[in-house]
């Protein structure tokens, strides 16, 4: 057979290049007369010929197909020429997966193109959708800690992809160290990263346009072709039939199968019961779960569980959920009642008081448990004080100890306070800076918190000094007389009928004091707060000196029992020395209670108190001068000579004692004279600079009156022995003297030497 034309011959084709269903536009020569005369298209040997558009006799356009090579000629074949050739070749490109939601332009057979063993269940994870360098420069991590940023940009996040997105969080994050410069070019890259996206979806429309016009045409094309070739046997439109025949089989179809199906209803509706039941048994379990729980105490457990169904059916508006919710709040509040009334038992631990208020705040207990905790524990502390002083009280008469029943009683006092008060203050400051909630709660609550706090302080601070002015009246109506504890002295007494307390025990009952107040100031407690400890301890100190002088004074009134008139080298007995050393150990006792402690005032800030100290002082002075002239003016019969003795070196003043061993009112005047004496110039010096040592006030007034009051002493009892010793001889003298009416102008001087000698003799003495 022969032929009326060239066999074509392709000599060009654009692209060259491609996927599957790619449109190309083949040019050549001898391609057809007509589109009836193209009979076959083959494109790296697949047949495009169901896609091939016959344009002219060098154009034709085709879409390429599945083709199992890579590359290949193109070759067009026709009627009129047969089967051509080609000059240039085509290469096919393996296609792109497109994803499940990928945009696509053409249908895909997801049946072969997807392995739905492998793929069913893939998704795609958010973090993927998301660029990973937005600003498209280079990001330096690490620079600066996460904390320090988080508590900088409270609330907010450092992605971007989040709701409460901070941009200054991510560059401080990312690029801290970029320069300005870096960043503008940035901000450029950004807008056009914006730009592509707003132009990605109208860029892809456009791509696909002729594919959206092609099958519109199709679809016009068959409906038209429907609608042409429809059958007039048929009543109405073709699929008439189609949808009677389908009809009588689906009711055939139930006929058959109906005891079947409604068997298969059944199992299916028991299934999905018994699913729900699986799925939601956490939920009807809950609350016999919470029950066990509370009795174990797995309180931790039972909130975990409670948040988990609060979020999962706290809105359900299912029935049945909402009935098994409501017995799970039902447990939920008993559980709240049961942990603020063991919040509330006194005593209990600073651990278990925390423990209880966590969890009474992840519960969202109403009010304010953690203050009511705080208000329990400052009315039992009060009631343990109170406690303490009515046992006290209550075996005072039955007390059999060597240590004094009040002195034991502030040990047991304070020993109290310092075993409850550190809590109490520690509870305090975990309320203020939020330790005692959880950290949802520390979140959630914060605000509402603060609100509180500052609300509280003031009530808080009339707690501890609820509690100080307790401990001071408790301890002044114990120690101090009622005039120094006036104001609460009687009620909060009970200890009148013992004795005051020596200067010793209150010198031990104001260390005990300090002890306590260092304690406390060591909790950092302000002191304005504990400011009635000082008061308290300056009293007593004050208190402490009065009783030490007073005793002091008793003491001293004791020493003419000691006398034992013992005359050493210098004309003087012990008694000087024993008056001395009283007073010395006296001031030393003191020394404790007269130094300041930091924070302290000194003794003597009150002119009362320097009044009263000086007066005690001179006292003592004028009870030991005292005490000499009544030694002075002690009969013979009294006096104790057993113990009589002089030092042999001395002169021989009381030659007579060694004859009787009794002391005659004379030698009694001259040793008190001299014991007058050396007091004077050495004893009454020495307890003054003791007395400037340890800080006495008035020192000269103490020595003036002291010293007056001894030369006083002194005259009368010289001017005594001198009464003594002259009236002996004055009475031998007169008789003679005025006897035969002797008259001193008439005699001649006194030539006798014994009178003389007498007198020398008394005047030595």
């Amino acid at each position: 057979m022969s032929r009326s034309r060239q066999p074509p011959l392709v000599t060009g084709i654009s692209p060259n290049e491609g996927i599957p269903w790619t449109k190309v536009t083949i040019r050549g020569e001898n391609l057809g007369t007509g589109p009836a005369d193209l009979i076959g298209l083959t494109i790296c040997g697949h047949n495009c010929l169901l896609t091939a558009e016959w344009m002219s006799a060098s154009k034709i356009v085709c879409r390429v197909g599945q083709a199992k090579n890579d590359k290949g000629d193109i070759i067009v074949t026709t009627k009129s020429g047969g089967k051509g050739t080609s000059t240039v070749s085509f290469k096919l490109l393996k296609p792109e997966k497109i994803g499940i939601l990928d945009q696509s332009a053409v249908w895909v057979d997801e049946m072969n193109y997807y392995d739905m063993r492998t793929d069913r269940n893939k998704g795609i994870p958010p973090l993927s959708l998301r660029p990973a360098n937005p600003l498209g420069i280079e990001i330096e991590k690490g620079k600066f800690p996460q904390k320090d940023l988080e508590m900088l940009f409270p609330g907010m996040s450092a992605d971007f992809t989040s709701e409460n997105f901070s941009a200054a969080w991510y560059l401080i994050e990312n690029h801290s160290n970029t320069s300005f410069e870096q960043l503008k070019m940035a901000i450029t890259h950004l807008k056009r990263q914006a730009n592509k996206k707003s132009e990605g979806s109208l860029a892809y429309v456009k791509g696909g346009l002729s594919t959206f016009f092609e099958a519109q045409d199709a679809l016009s094309a068959i409906h038209q072709k429907l609608e042409a070739d429809g059958t007039e046997k048929v009543e109405g439109s073709m699929t008439q039939k189609l949808e009677n025949v389908l009809n009588r089989a689906s009711n055939t179809a139930d006929t058959l199968f109906q005891e079947v199906l409604g068997r298969k209803d059944k199992a299916d509706s028991t299934r999905n019961a018994l699913n729900v039941l699986q799925r939601f048994k956490f939920l009807f379990n809950l609350p016999l779960n919470i029950e066990r729980n509370i009795q174990k105490g797995d309180y931790d457990v039972v909130i975990n569980d409670y948040e988990k169904a609060k979020s999962l059916f706290g809105k359900t508006e299912v029935q049945v959920f909402k009935k098994y919710y409501a017995e799970v709040e039902t447990r939920i509040e008993a559980l709240r009642e049961l942990l603020l009334e063991k919040l509330l038992e006194t005593p209990s631990t600073l651990h278990d008081q925390k423990r209880y208020i966590r969890y009474l705040s992840d519960l969202h207990a109403p009010g304010d448990p953690a203050w009511q905790c705080i208000g329990a524990q400052h009315r039992w502390i009060l009631q343990l004080m109170h406690g303490c002083r009515e046992g006290c009280v209550r075996d005072l008469k039955a007390w059999r100890c060597k240590t004094p029943h009040r002195v034991a009683f502030v040990e047991k006092l304070t020993k109290l306070v310092l075993s409850q008060l550190p809590n109490f203050w520690k509870l305090w400051i975990s309320y203020v800076n939020g330790s005692l909630f959880s950290e949802t709660a520390e979140k959630s609550g914060h605000i509402e918190r603060s609100k509180n706090v500052r609300q509280r302080q003031n009530d808080f601070k009339k707690m501890i000094q609820e509690v100080m002015q307790c401990l001071v009246k408790l301890v002044r109506g114990a120690l101090l007389p009622l005039g120094a504890a006036e104001g609460g002295g009687r009620q909060l007494g009970g200890w009148e009928g013992k004795a005051e307390l020596s200067g010793p025990w209150l010198a031990h009952v104001i260390q005990t004091l300090r002890l306590t107040y260092e304690s406390l100031a060591a909790l950092e407690i302000p002191n304005d707060l504990l400011q009635t400890i000082q008061d308290l301890v300056l009293d007593l100190r004050v208190r402490c000196v009065l009783v030490t002088l007073q005793h002091t004074a008793e003491d001293i009134k004791r020493l003419a029992e000691k006398e034992d008139w013992v005359v050493d080298s210098e004309g003087l007995t012990s008694l000087p020395c024993r008056f001395e050393r009283c007073v010395v150990l006296s001031l030393q006792s003191l020394r404790g209670v007269l130094e300041c402690k930091p924070g302290e005032a000194s003794v003597f800030q009150h002119p009362k108190t320097q009044e009263e100290v000086c007066q005690l002082s001179i006292n003592i002075m004028q009870v030991f001068i005292y005490c000499l002239e009544q030694l002075s003016t002690k009969p013979d019969a009294d006096v104790d000579t057993a113990h009589l003795s002089v030092d042999v070196s001395s002169p021989d003043l009381f030659g007579s004692i060694h004859e009787d061993f009794s002391l005659t009112s004379e030698q009694r005047l001259l040793i008190v004279l001299s014991n007058c004496c050396y007091l004077e110039r050495h004893t009454f010096l020495n307890i003054a600079e003791h007395f400037e040592k340890h800080n006495f006030q008035g020192i000269e007034k103490i020595t003036q009156v002291s010293m007056a009051s001894l030369k006083d002493l002194d005259q009368r009892l010289f001017e005594s022995y001198i009464e003594l010793k002259a009236d002996p001889i004055v009475g031998s003298l007169e008789p003679g003297i005025y006897a035969g009416y002797f008259d001193w102008r008439d005699c001649l001087p006194p030539t006798g030497g014994w009178f003389q000698f007498t007198g020398l003799q008394v005047h030595a003495s």
